[in-house]
């Protein structure tokens, strides 16, 4: 049997930073508000001259995870990128990406599970290595949220944001890495989170008049969507602990998806974690969807936050309804 364990991380964030107190100008808010509902500050949009498309933040991450991994682009196996935002309807964000890594021999595609794409992506792959179908993998999450809110709806475009980030995993026969994986959806909840078309022009302001928009809006129905989604992370937190007979004090880092730090405080809460050994970064970037948990995870490696030999917990919750989670030892 082969393990899977991951062997570079990277990330890529817009050089926009919007800021709470230019959102005042364009709705009716304040950073005082924004801050206490969802613990963010600022947040980082695309801009169409920037070279800030899916295709090129998914490229630049995963350049920095490839280069970590200290593998060539062409040793890869698989290719899957988790994204609700890709820059065509088709082909896929992960031939696109393909492409530009000249992976030739890799099979590339887009996983679209919301804000747990990057886990369904991962999930995937995991299998594909246990399976031995696959030696090498780069899975990535990226987003271009920005180019789909409605900046007329303040109770979500102060949350959504922009960027990527990206992970190689590699087959190994040693037991560590990821321990396992868990995926599950419920789709008569979709309407609490989904994208619909917009019938005429998309309002943007001229403060942001950069953004590449596209003819859908996000539409959210918060607080239901809260309290499912402090309930099925908990739970399919809880199933990753049980499956692996893992108890919350052998956890080195949870690294949640950064949607709401209220929703991330009732997960701890639930699992007896204190904060302290939670990863947040949500102050910095706000929701990036499923680029959301590879980001933290970059940055919580390369801020030394994880040792080699340290359980990890990841997990998810997105429109689908989606959720997920996994635990792995990390072997950087």
């Amino acid at each position: 049997m082969f393990h899977s364990h991951i062997i570079g991380t990277g990330s890529a964030i817009p050089k926009r930073i919007l800021s709470n107190k230019e959102l005042e100008s364009l709705i009716n808010t304040s950073d005082e508000w924004i801050v206490r509902r969802t613990g963010i500050k600022t947040r980082h949009i695309c801009s169409k001259d920037e070279n800030e498309s899916s295709t090129d933040l998914a490229l630049q991450a995963s350049l920095k995870a490839i280069e970590m991994a200290g593998i060539s682009a062409d040793k890869l196996d698989m290719i899957v990128m988790g994204t609700v935002t890709p820059d065509y309807q088709f082909p896929s964000t992960g031939c696109m990406v393909q492409n530009a890594l000249k992976a030739n021999k890799a099979a590339a595609f887009d996983v679209s599970a919301g804000c747990s794409g990057f886990l369904y992506a991962l999930s995937m792959v995991d299998n594909a290595i246990r399976s031995g179908n696959c030696k090498t993998a780069l899975v990535a999450g990226v987003e271009r949220l920005s180019s789909i809110i409605n900046w007329q709806d303040r109770s979500t475009c102060v949350l959504l944001a922009d960027g990527a980030g990206a992970v190689v995993v590699n087959a190994t026969e040693e037991n560590r890495g990821i321990l396992s994986t868990h995926i599950r959806s419920d789709g008569k909840y979709w309407d609490l989170l989904y994208s619909s078309y917009v019938y005429g022009k998309s309002y943007r302001p001229e403060l942001l008049e950069s953004i590449d928009m596209k003819p859908f809006y996000l539409k959210m129905e918060g607080n239901r969507l809260f309290k499912k989604a402090i309930r099925c992370l908990s739970l399919i937190a809880q199933e990753a602990m049980e499956t692996n007979s893992i108890c919350s004090e052998d956890i080195s880092l949870v690294i949640p998806h950064q949607a709401n730090i209220r929703i991330i405080e009732g997960l701890a809460n639930n699992l007896n974690i204190p904060m302290e050994k939670v990863y947040i970064n949500i102050q910095k970037y706000g929701n990036t969807s499923s680029a959301s948990i590879p980001i933290a995870l970059d940055e919580a490696n390369r801020e030394g936050r994880l040792k080699k030999g340290d359980y990890v917990l990841i997990v998810s919750f997105g429109a689908g309804l989606t959720w997920a989670s996994s635990i792995f030892q990390w072997s950087i």
